[in-house]
């Protein structure tokens, strides 16, 4: 007798460096290069990894790029994850879970790490919520157990607590090993929801700089932009008032670089910006969208 071959999807996301490539080669029994001591980012693309458990069992599990990757905008960042999520959605293929890693070492919330939660939240909106597990790492590494249980409740209680809310459950990769991993693989529902950004570009018919993501993550440009120039201006005040040559000659070099920054980030900014008749559409739609489900 055959049966019919059950795939599950899980899908890994969370800042580079926090572990998503550790915990895939504990499912797999690979040993892809670590990132977690590096500064580049480890993963380029979208990674599948193949597992079949039995004749009627089969795991896909896919590694994405974090939202602060050392060679590729976040703008590229959004746009391959999406075509992705997009081409799947499109075939018929859910999702049977997301988990987002996140590193128990980490003594803050840096910007790149808020960045990136804030963008896995857009990403996949509170109906979706229920399939997602907030997985702390590096465990391993932690010595102070006094401290990393603060850090447990600051996160459940504060930065993870809208997802936690909406269906999200925080679990521990306590033990760096296959057995720790695929239990929380396991604890995954498998009920295959929609993420909002799959939902926005193929049922709402939505351009990607339109989505949820999108507009976050313009708004997030919006505010690098102004931090920049309000750098550059203070380096520009900074020079003006130093009479040591070398060092205003270093000054403004500094602030050259920092000018080349500013455009990047217009340029990027621009790419998401949405025009001003297309905006008023979109306002009006929503708006019809909103009085259907009245």
């Amino acid at each position: 007798m055959s049966f019919p071959l059950t795939t599950l999807r899980p899908r890994l996301m969370g800042p580079t460096g926090s572990g998503k490539t550790n915990f895939i080669n504990q499912l797999t029994g690979t040993r892809e290069a670590k990132a977690q001591h590096q500064l580049k980012s480890h993963t380029q693309g979208v990674k599948e990894f193949i597992v079949n458990l039995s004749k009627d069992r089969q795991y896909v599990f896919v590694d994405t790029p974090g939202f602060d990757d050392t060679y590729r905008s976040d703008r590229d960042i959004l746009r391959t994850i999406a075509d992705w999520l997009e081409e799947k959605y499109r075939g018929k293929v859910k999702l049977s879970g997301i988990i987002y890693t996140h590193r128990i070492t980490d003594n803050r919330m840096s910007g790149s790490v808020c960045k990136n939660l804030d963008m896995f939240a857009r990403l996949c909106g509170d109906k979706a919520a229920s399939g997602v597990r907030l997985v702390t790492t590096m465990w391993d590494k932690a010595k102070n157990k006094e401290l990393v249980e603060s850090r447990v409740s600051q996160l459940e209680q504060n930065f993870w607590k809208p997802l936690i809310e909406a269906g999200a459950r925080h679990k521990r990769f306590d033990e760096n090993s296959s057995r720790c991993a695929w239990g929380i693989v396991e604890d995954l529902t498998g009920g295959g929801e929609v993420l909002l950004l799959q939902e926005e570009l193929v049922d709402v018919a939505r351009k990607l700089n339109e989505t949820t993501a999108g507009q976050a993550l313009y708004s997030q440009f919006q505010k690098l932009l102004h931090e920049q120039k309000e750098t550059v201006k203070q380096l520009q005040d900074e020079a003006k008032a130093q009479k040591d040559p070398e060092l205003v000659k270093q000054l403004e070099v500094e602030q050259r670089r920092l000018e080349a920054e500013l455009q990047k980030t217009w340029d990027e900014m621009s790419k998401l910006k949405i025009p001003f008749f297309r905006r008023i559409s979109l306002f009006f739609s929503k708006k019809t969208q909103s009085v259907s489900t009245v």
